[in-house]
Parts: C-alpha cells; sequence; structure tokens
C-alpha cells in the first residue's frame, strides 16, 4: 500500500487531527451555547441596567426601566416579551462559539504539546497553562468579535422596543450588514479590546484551571479519567472564569452596547479604560460585578454540559483525552 492510499485509510480524526478537534469542541460548545443561552441575555440585561453614562448623555430616552435583579430580570423578559426572547441573540452567539471555541481549544492544545512541551503523565507547571489558556483565550476572541458584537446588541433589542425605541435589526444578517455598512471592517470589531482582555482572563479561568484540576487529580488522586474527574475540574474552572472575567465583561457589553457616530466612534466611551473609570466613578466598584451571578450560574452549567460533552465526542470518535 503506498503511502497515499495509507493515509486515506486512516480514520479522520488521524488525518486530520485539528480540523477534528475543531469540529468536535464547536458542537460541544453549540450544545452548551443552547442550554444556558438564557442566563446570557439576563447576564446581560443587569450589565446595562442602571448605567451612569447613559443617564449623564441623555440617551435614555421612553420609559425608565426600574432597577431589577437576576429572578426578576428574567422573569420580565420573559413575561413582557415573551419566553422565546429569552433565545434573543442566540443565533450568533452559536455562531460565536463555533470560531471561539473551535480556534481556543485547538490553539491551547497546540501550545500546550508542541510550544510549551507538556510530557503525557507529569505535571504541567501552572505559568505554562496560564500563558497557553490566556494567548489560545485571546486569539480565539480577536477572531470571533465581530459575532460577538452582534449577539450582545440583538439582546438589547427587546429592551429598545420596550423603551418606545425603533429596533436596529430585522435579524442576524441584518445586524452584520447594517454595522458594515455604518462602520466599516473596523466596526465589526467594534470593542475587541475589552472582548479579547475578557476572553483572556476567562480562558486563564476555564482552560488552564480545568487542565490543570484534571491533570492534578488524575496524578494525585484514584479518580479516573472519567466524568467524575471532568464534573469536578468543570466546576472549578466555571468559578474561576467568572471570578476572573466578570468586571471585562461588563466592560465589554457596555462598550459594545454604546450609540456610535457616522465614524463608528463611541459617543459614551473613548476606551475601555474611560468605561472602567466613569463605571467605577458613577457606580462604585462593585458595579464591575454586576450580572456576576447569572454569570457565574451559567459558566458553571455551560462549563460542566462543554466539558462533558467533549470529552465523551472525543472518545466517541477516538480522539485522546483532553
Amino acid at each position: 500500500m503506498s503511502p497515499a492510499e495509507e493515509e486515506r485509510s486512516l480514520p479522520l480524526p488521524e488525518r486530520w487531527p485539528r480540523a477534528s478537534k475543531f469540529a468536535l469542541s464547536a458542537c460541544a460548545a453549540a450544545v452548551a451555547e443552547l442550554v444556558t443561552f438564557p442566563l446570557d441575555l439576563t447576564k446581560t440585561r443587569l450589565q446595562i441596567q442602571g448605567e451612569a453614562a447613559v443617564r449623564r448623555g441623555g440617551a435614555a430616552a421612553g420609559r425608565a426601566v426600574p432597577y431589577r435583579g437576576m429572578l426578576r430580570t428574567a422573569a420580565g423578559i420573559a413575561q413582557e416579551e415573551g419566553v422565546w426572547k429569552l433565545w434573543q441573540g442566540a443565533t450568533p452567539a452559536v455562531y460565536r462559539h463555533i470560531v471561539y471555541t473551535g480556534v481556543r481549544m485547538v490553539t491551547y492544545e497546540q501550545l500546550r504539546d508542541s510550544v510549551l512541551g507538556r510530557v503525557e503523565g507529569e505535571s504541567f507547571p501552572l505559568w505554562k497553562a496560564v500563558v497557553g489558556g490566556m494567548s489560545a483565550g485571546a486569539i480565539g476572541q480577536f477572531f470571533a468579535s465581530p459575532t460577538d458584537l452582534v449577539k450582545v446588541q440583538m439582546q438589547m433589542e427587546g429592551k429598545r422596543k420596550l423603551e418606545g425605541k425603533p429596533l436596529r435589526f430585522r435579524g442576524v444578517h441584518h445586524a452584520f450588514l447594517k454595522i458594515l455598512s455604518e462602520g466599516g471592517i473596523r466596526g465589526l470589531w467594534a470593542g475587541w479590546v475589552p472582548n479579547v482582555q475578557r476572553a483572556a482572563l476567562v480562558n486563564m479561568g476555564d482552560l488552564t484551571t480545568y487542565d490543570s484540576v484534571k491533570h492534578f487529580l488524575l496524578l494525585n488522586t484514584t479518580l479516573a479519567d472519567n466524568s467524575v474527574t471532568h464534573s469536578v475540574s468543570s466546576a472549578c474552572s466555571g468559578l474561576v472564569a467568572a471570578v476572573l472575567g466578570t468586571p471585562a465583561d461588563v466592560v465589554k457589553t457596555r462598550i459594545m452596547n454604546q450609540p456610535r457616530d457616522k465614524q463608528g466612534r463611541g459617543l459614551l466611551y473613548k476606551s475601555s479604560m474611560d468605561c472602567l473609570i466613569q463605571t467605577v466613578q458613577g457606580e462604585g466598584f462593585t458595579s464591575l460585578y454586576k450580572g456576576f451571578i447569572p454569570t457565574w450560574m451559567r459558566m458553571a452549567p455551560w462549563s460542566l454540559v462543554f466539558w462533558l460533552t467533549y470529552e465523551q465526542i472525543r472518545r466517541m470518535c477516538g480522539v485522546t483525552s483532553f
């Protein structure tokens, strides 16, 4: 058998390992995203609620929406806009995770195994896991930033309708085209700096924590590489990711949702640092953790669903455990 024929006879995961891992991680992320999306929508609404810069800029036209906590916000969306509105923006969110999760997972494994030199069966230094996780998250989020922008803006359409404001988009593709026509290519990457910063922090919590905790348990306890180990590791990763990522997530959401001029420049914030300063000065430090509970409540089940699904489908497809 010739080398070409021998290569064609190999299973797909062995012929195209990176493409296979990209596809498997994208599938697992899509499942996790759809299951937990209502919590993401609730978190986004909470982060915009009571925005000091909007009050100063006079942008809060229409009926003022009273402050609500997590449960009242979710119930209010269901009662005032309809239950299905809890999934408003889910399509671009799934698009985002196909790109973001696919790129970050493949990048992390490549960095971990080839660049940072992890040896199977040996402990992996935490600082290397941190470097790999933050780098993979930043790279993945940069490529996925346009889809994240569309997701955030579509999540706020129901709120605009209640306030008597005209809707901005008819759907996902119209949102992409409108943002592109108004701000150009640059407009699609509005808010990419805090977005990338957040992704780096979240992945330091998610990828780094999951990988470190999982292999610590495998090397230092009697636990096997099974669902119990994956569940414990994912629970830890979800909590750490929420603590590290929520402040950057608040800044990212506000920058992406702010009104813009014809050149695509923000009218409320000049930069992510300006948004951070205005938020702390106008609303206090704790405002950086607006939406923390739904963020954590979403990240915990998201991590659990994603990692259990991802590890299982890797095993079913003949790909080695993460």
